[in-house]
């Protein structure tokens, strides 16, 4: 049989040669409660239909479904904000895998709902109640709009800070609340404004001491049955840093802002440690890890420093995304 006259499987042939398979798609079905009980089901698969090692996962489920979700803001304001969300379980061994979409929908059931450390517990409980597994986790990914004055003018204009809401319940019901924030500033290098003087006081050189966009990353686990909100978080950032970028300037506002980085030089190692001293002094925050990247405008590279409570059992310094703090 010529080539021409061979046919395809799925396509019809430029000779007309019609395709063996024949593909239709029933747009008018009907699912009946009898139809939908017919289809298979992967979770009644037998033992030995695990490929692989049968061992128990830590975490699978899903990633990056999205919902537009309320948040209350300290004042009391509701704000709706696109949430990009992520929901995993463990798996037992015995397991071929889990029915990813009762994930999503048990968090549907909640759309609506305002979201809160508190509230994302209620949902991981009902989950994990539906999947009937051991351990689940939930994390909440958003963009918090807040409103910020200028130094001098007043001028006020909209910071947005990266931020997540994370709840972990384990197997024997104990429940754990995460907030993270990226907190933006601004770092003067002590030891270049030691040389600029320098080259001044001695030579009558004008130089401009380097300083760069800097980006701390604040994870902190809430004392149970205490509530911080996210502009506490903040201004605890706020209170140890002192230098976050503005948002809207006028020239008094640019002066205000050089005049701080003077008073507040600081290397990346000092970042750390004023970050620590405020949130080791917060009754509500139970541990935390805190991570800083200052993007030096003097080399090609970036500094880095990371620093944690020092909790038995909880947070460790391994923080090694620090790409993620390119700002």
């Amino acid at each position: 049989m010529s080539k021409q006259k061979q046919g395809m499987y799925l396509h019809e042939t430029a000779a007309g040669v019609k395709p063996r398979i024949k593909r239709t798609y029933d747009s008018k079905l009907k699912v009946t409660p009898a139809y939908r009980e017919s289809l298979p089901d992967m979770m009644n698969a037998k033992h030995d239909a695990v490929s692989g090692v049968h061992v128990p996962i830590q975490q699978v489920g899903v990633s990056n479904f999205k919902l537009p979700l309320k948040y209350r803001t300290k004042d009391g304001k509701i704000l709706v904000l696109e949430t990009s969300i992520t929901g995993t379980v463990s798996l037992e061994a015995e397991l071929k895998g889990i029915n990813m979409s009762r994930i999503v929908r048990s968090f549907y059931e909640h759309k609506d709902e305002i979201m809160t450390g508190e509230r994302v517990g209620r949902i991981l409980k009902a989950y994990l109640k539906n999947v009937k597994t051991k351990d689940a986790r939930l994390k909440l990914v958003f963009s918090y709009p807040m409103l910020q004055k200028s130094l001098r003018s007043q001028m006020e204009g909209f910071q947005f800070y990266r931020t997540a809401f994370e709840g972990v319940l384990n197997s024997k019901g104990v429940y754990r609340r995460f907030i993270h924030l990226d907190f933006v500033y601004s770092s003067a290098c002590p030891c270049s404004a030691e040389l600029n003087e320098h080259a001044r006081d001695h030579r009558g050189a004008y130089g401009v001491p380097h300083s760069q966009r800097s980006k701390a990353r604040v994870v902190i686990e809430e004392v149970a049955g205490k509530k911080i909100w996210i502009e506490d978080v903040h201004q605890l950032c706020l209170n140890a840093l002192k230098t976050e970028t503005q948002v809207m300037v006028k020239r008094e506002d640019e002066q205000a802002f050089a005049e701080l980085n003077g008073v507040n030089l600081k290397f990346v190692e000092d970042a750390a440690r004023l970050l620590y001293r405020e949130f080791d002094k917060e009754k509500k925050v139970k541990d935390f890890q805190i991570a800083c990247s200052h993007l030096e405008s003097l080399h090609s590279h970036d500094a880095v420093s990371v620093i944690c409570k020092g909790v038995k059992g909880g947070f460790a310094a391994e923080f090694n995304d620090f790409s993620a703090l390119v700002c």
